[in-house]
């Protein structure tokens, strides 16, 4: 049996990679539907609350930049640590908040720590699981976060029942990081004394990538070709790309994310968009908080049912028949919205379409981080991926910005509709690139 076709060993790393990802999850999902419901019991008005609640998206975006770096330099496992030790202190900050003003700093600050969180696990993820079982693997751990946003919100809606206040479920994203640095410290390591796989080269020749050739400042002779050790040389120049910065990495790999990343930054988009768009809309429809969180985390669980689902899809037919339906739904999903919102039945329609949303999102769990994995250099993935990170988190900071910003000089309706356009836009460039760089995986290969 050759290496690419060797089993995954899930249960290997599953407690070290997956338990505190979903504790971090559950923490996150349970504050993220009431940013908005927060910040309007602050003073603050419909479209600020939406700025408070993109603080998070742009935080992801800013920790994109240290976040290849630190990873690189740091181990995944002390860079997830670290990340859920500033978290603690951010939400400390949120629940301290007197006005506007600081909560949205709290949030800013704990999308920095989740963009290295994230990346430190994905970085793990790409390096180590074999190609064949790649889209599973990646789309079980985005159905890990998944399941986390899905637990949160009843976890949160449980809470005011009980305590009256939308602040107390901060304190569940608290004690979650806490238990998440207790395991982190406890547990082995799951990098140690595991070498990434030669399953990363497919068994035959497949089509140039654009991660694989090499980078500016790089000459050709210093990358070793697929399934041969590579010289000194070209040890110290992948020693070199690892410690390339953000901006650096953006250029040598500037085509594909000029490119596909374009599609990413979409899907990027309309995922944020979506996350924002719903506990906005529940608050212009005057949903109560508790209502709120019962029914973004029952769409939470939809979507979570479908990760592996996805993974499937992604590894059996190939990425472009997740990536297209999942931004076609989606981008149906926010034009049908903008349609509602003045029905006498609209509480229904945001429930329906609430669920319709998580569906085609759930089609896609997974897909940006297995494109991600796909591109990246095998031997330093982590510098490619945040640069690919940012490209996706560029799109969903900049998304609830332009939410904010159409719902103040129009109406949220009308931004639900305009964010439906660029979703449909999304799935023209998704269709067009994927099979230019990530295309359809041999068949003998799974």
């Amino acid at each position: 049996m050759s290496n690419a076709q060797r089993p995954l060993n899930l249960r290997a790393i599953a407690l070290t990679a997956f338990l505190p990802t979903l504790l971090f999850s559950v923490g996150e999902g349970a504050i993220i539907p009431l940013i908005p419901l927060v910040a309007n019991d602050l003073g603050a008005t419909l479209a600020i609350a939406g700025v408070i609640a993109a603080m998070i998206m742009l935080g992801e975006l800013v920790g994109d930049i240290p976040s290849g770096w630190v990873v690189s330099r740091i181990g995944e496992r002390n860079s997830m640590i670290w990340a859920s030790v500033i978290t603690v202190g951010a939400v400390i900050i949120c629940l301290a908040a007197p006005n506007p003003l600081i909560l949205g700093l709290g949030i800013f600050l704990i999308g920095i720590a989740t963009a290295v969180f994230a990346l430190a696990r994905h970085a793990f993820m790409t390096s180590y699981v074999p190609l064949v079982y790649r889209a599973r693997a990646l789309s079980t751990l985005g159905g890990v976060f998944r399941a986390g946003w899905c637990v949160g919100p009843f976890l949160s809606a449980a809470l005011i029942h009980l305590t009256g206040s939308t602040q107390a479920a901060f304190w569940v994203f608290i004690v979650c990081c806490v238990f998440a640095i207790t395991l982190l410290l406890i547990l082995p390591d799951p990098a140690r004394g595991l070498d990434a796989p030669e399953s990363a080269v497919p068994e035959r020749a497949a089509p140039a990538r654009p991660a694989d050739v090499a980078p500016a400042g790089v000459a050709p002779a210093d990358v070793a070709p697929a399934g041969v050790a590579p010289t000194r040389a070209a040890e110290a120049d992948a020693a070199a790309l690892a410690a390339q910065g953000l901006f650096q990495t953006i250029r040598s790999h500037r085509g594909v994310l000029v490119r596909l990343g374009s599609g990413a930054a979409l899907v990027g988009a309309m995922r944020a968009s979506r996350t924002v768009m719903l506990p906005l809309w529940a608050v212009s429809i005057g949903i109560s908080a508790p209502e709120t969180a019962l029914i973004i985390g029952i769409a939470g669980g939809i979507d979570f049912l479908l990760f592996y689902a996805s993974g499937q899809i992604m590894d059996r037919f190939g990425r472009i028949w997740s990536a297209v339906p999942s931004m076609i739904g989606l981008g149906l999903g926010h034009v049908a919205l903008a349609f509602t919102h003045d029905l006498p039945s609209n509480v229904g329609w945001f429930i329906g379409v609430a669920m319709f949303l998580s569906l085609a999102n759930g089609i896609g769990s997974g897909l940006l981080m297995t494109l991600g994995a796909d591109l990246a250099p095998q031997r330093y993935p982590a510098p490619f991926l945040g640069a690919w990170r940012f490209t996706a988190d560029f799109g969903s900071a900049a998304a609830p910005l332009a939410l904010a910003g159409i719902t103040a000089l129009a109406s949220l309706s009308i931004a639900s509709g305009i964010m439906g356009v660029f979703g449909l836009v999304g799935a023209v460039l998704l269709r067009r690139y994927i099979p230019r760089f990530a295309p359809h995986r041999p068949r003998h290969l799974l």
